[in-house]
């Protein structure tokens, strides 16, 4: 394969790996907002559910012609996940 066929492919994976990563997290933000007492900001979480589900399943096809192209097939679970990081101040001060 060529140099330039191989970069490409590896551009795709890794913007699918990356669009799988943001969607992780913005699902995840949204079971936070269903925590609300708040009933809109439920109702948003909600919809983005939904909304990131669709989007999934679309990521999923996009695995799936990566993989045809590549010969490597990627399981969902088989993606490298991102480790959640803390927001820490200075000094041990409180962020407000």
């Amino acid at each position: 394969m060529e140099s330039k066929e191989q970069q490409l492919m590896e551009l795709l994976g890794l913007m699918a790996r990356s669009l799988t990563h943001l969607t992780a997290s913005v699902t995840s933000m949204s079971f936070e907002l269903l925590r609300s007492e708040d009933e809109v900001t439920k109702a948003a979480g909600r919809r983005m559910i939904d909304r990131m589900a669709t989007i999934s399943t679309g990521l999923d096809e996009h695995w799936r012609l990566i993989g045809e192209l590549t010969g490597v097939h990627v399981a969902h679970e088989q993606i490298e996940t991102i480790e959640e990081v803390q927001l820490k101040t200075p000094f041990g001060l409180p962020l407000s």
